[in-house]
């Protein structure tokens, strides 16, 4: 087997892993770049392999950064099936026409309002491109052999988000397991990741692979954050992926004013997306903790806004109230306007709720910036920002160690991907303390662009 990386690798968005075996290549992601200038403008540019010679692609999950360049390779050529769980089918079909609906909007209204240097402002694919990549998805089920030629493939349930999954590819001579993103042993909605088996090469995910998830509730931390939109009268602004992170807090909110119902405040969640997501949840009861009643109970709670007028109208609304919309690191969606509308008034919060990526407008905020450009303005923040911790969707440090640790032998090889090169390297260092065998050769960092044999 031959892996090469051309995105996902030496950062946390844009996966795509292209594997060689004896008589397929296969593709195992296809994601969109994210945050970083250098990194969307590279949406933009011809894949750097041919898509006519990819015989298929293996989708782990439907966020953006894994699924959102799917059409621009359908674009550019490539006619083989997209294989994927049956709800991370679903999930990948909101998500990519989503994508394309926002970047139809965008483009109309940059050329409209006349921000965007470039004339016209086209967006990187439209709904009908979005159409044309969803004939080729193709289900899988957890578990069950998928042949292709003599290679043979298995998705395996990852927790993560609905439908996330790790894949087994098994070609006969070698066997390689790819992670994909990785959940939390004690996710409030996700059960945890089914441990890997036995493989020559594990190419796995590190995006938290420096740090820990604190101990606390993050609920304790919501208690503290809406008693004082409460007292002050305010909008708590919450930025979140309308797949996993909306969902959680929905929960989160659930529980948190059933123990506490003096906390009562109303709940928007602005997303058409998100509410389509949230369906889904029950479509797919074997894939989380959820019961039927606990997704009446949460969705009784909360008021979706599916119209942009009626988003529009939540600009102009005084608080209290929770204002929940995508995308998660500020890089579009509607909380754009939301933030445009109510961002500067002192007594609002943003509160962010899981990673952000280098140069998003989420990172700005995390790291102490205040100076934002949105649809051609610049927005002074003058809202509080705070960070709800303990929230993210992937395994930490221990929780990846103790993922590896369970299969039934350590891999020969672990290639570690979509992570920032400080979580990539603690997490190398991590993992060959645990291996500790000097026969087996130890986990490093995947690099992006060199072709890398997974013989042992």
């Amino acid at each position: 087997m031959k892996l090469t990386s051309y995105g996902g690798a030496a950062g946390v968005t844009g996966s795509k892993h292209l594997l060689e075996t004896a008589d397929r290549r296969l593709l195992v992601d296809c994601g969109m770049f994210q945050g970083e200038k250098s990194g969307r403008l590279r949406n933009w540019e011809p894949p750097p392999f041919d898509p006519g010679q990819v015989d298929a692609v293996l989708l782990t999950h439907g966020h953006l950064d894994h699924c959102g360049y799917l059409p621009r390779l359908v674009k550019a050529g490539f006619r083989g099936p997209i294989y994927t769980t049956r709800a991370g089918r679903e999930v990948a079909r909101v998500i990519l026409m989503d994508s394309a609906r926002l970047q139809e909007e965008d483009a109309e209204r940059a050329n409209r309002e006349g921000w965007s240097k470039h004339r016209p402002a086209l967006p990187l694919y439209d709904t009908a491109d979005v159409e044309r990549t969803l004939h080729q998805f193709r289900s899988a089920e957890y578990g069950k052999p998928l042949g292709l030629g003599t290679t043979e493939v298995r998705f395996h349930y990852a927790g993560h988000i609905l439908g996330a999954a790790g894949v087994l590819i098994d070609d006969g001579d070698q066997r390689a397991w790819f992670s994909g993103d990785l959940g939390r042993l004690h996710d409030p909605v996700m059960f945890p990741p089914r441990p890997p088996e036995a493989v020559d090469a594990l190419v796995m995910e590190s995006t938290y692979g420096d740090r820990k998830h604190p101990a606390g509730s993050p609920e304790d931390q919501l208690e503290d954050v809406v008693r004082g939109i409460l007292e002050r009268q305010a909008v708590l602004l919450v930025p979140a992926f309308a797949l996993g992170r909306a969902q959680t807090l929905l929960v989160l909110f659930d529980r948190l004013l059933r123990r506490r119902p003096e906390l009562e405040l109303p709940i928007y969640l602005s997303s058409p997306m998100a509410a389509a997501v949230s369906e889904l949840y029950r479509n797919y009861p074997d894939e989380h903790r959820l019961s039927a009643t606990d997704l009446d109970a949460v969705f009784a709670r909360v008021r979706i806004v599916e119209h942009a007028q009626r988003a529009r109208r939540l600009d102009r609304k005084d608080g209290p109230f929770v204002l929940i919309a995508g995308s998660g690191m500020l890089t579009g969606g509607r909380i754009l306007g939301h933030l445009l509308a109510h961002g500067e008034n002192p007594d609002n919060v943003v509160l962010l709720t899981g990673y952000q990526a280098p140069e998003t407008r989420g990172r700005t905020l995390l790291d102490g910036g205040r100076e934002l450009k949105i649809q051609g303005r610049r927005l002074e923040v003058g809202a509080r920002v705070d960070e709800l911790q303990g929230l993210s969707a992937h395994a930490d440090q221990d929780e990846l160690r103790q993922w590896v640790q369970a299969a039934p032998e350590p891999p020969r090889r672990i290639w570690l991907v979509h992570g920032e090169a400080p979580a990539r390297a603690a997490l190398a260092e991590a993992l060959n303390a645990d291996m500790g065998d000097e026969d087996r050769q130890g986990a490093r960092e995947l690099p992006e662009g060199e072709a890398i044999d997974l013989s042992p």
